[in-house]
């Protein structure tokens, strides 16, 4: 899905964070990133991997995350693997996507927590977090740099019927026989995806920091 067409159906949550880069070229810095012009880009400078921080001051809920490449513009500084880890600060970041491209140009937009449907992925629930990290692991043909021309981070939107909410897990769990798989179940349970915990007494608890 395009960014232009993400940023209609879900809040951008980008500029409520505090934003930070393992490097950078001078002139081509962590601005260049947030800027909205696919003209300019952030070029690192340093040892790989390049890591993109992004520190909010509360916790948000974030369900996708967007980058901008351009591999015919940028041919050995386009991505080709990346790691995207959130959590509550640098200390306890886990991985929950890992992502390789294959000459990506445009927007590409990634799911952090994506459920198979009939013919495509869809968005699962968004992740609580304070702290998110993009680290670009790879670049095409083994480039040592990269260039990134742009970053959106998206929260849930409440309107899409594909993307499940902390308050919608707790409605009604689907019948039986409408061929939703048991991840998908699971999910809609409020099931995490990750521990065994899905009582009332536990979730009642399961945003504590």
């Amino acid at each position: 899905m395009p960014a232009d067409a993400a940023a209609l159906e879900r809040p951008e949550l980008g500029h409520l964070a505090k934003w930070s880069v393992s490097s950078h070229k001078y002139g081509y810095g962590v601005e260049n990133l947030k800027d909205g012009n696919e003209a300019t880009f952030w070029q690192s400078e340093g040892p790989q991997p390049h890591i993109i921080d992004l520190s909010f001051p509360k916790r948000v809920f974030i369900s996708a995350v967007s980058l901008h490449t351009s591999h015919a513009r940028d041919d050995s500084y386009t991505p080709s693997r990346i790691s995207i880890r959130a959590g509550t600060g640098l200390h306890d970041l886990q991985e929950v996507r890992l992502q390789e491209f294959n000459k990506p140009d445009g927007w590409l937009h990634i799911p952090l927590r994506p459920m198979d449907s009939a013919d495509e992925e869809v968005e699962g629930p968004p992740i609580p977090c304070h702290h998110i990290r993009i680290l670009i692991i790879a670049n095409h043909l083994n480039g040592k740099d990269t260039h990134v021309r742009g970053l959106r981070v998206f929260g849930a939107a409440q309107s899409n019927p594909n993307v499940a909410s902390p308050e919608r897990s707790e409605e009604a769990t689907p019948s039986k026989g409408q061929g939703l798989s048991d991840g998908k179940r699971l999910l809609e349970l409020g099931h995490d995806g990750r521990s065994g915990f899905t009582s009332q007494a536990f979730k009642m608890h399961e945003w504590i920091r």
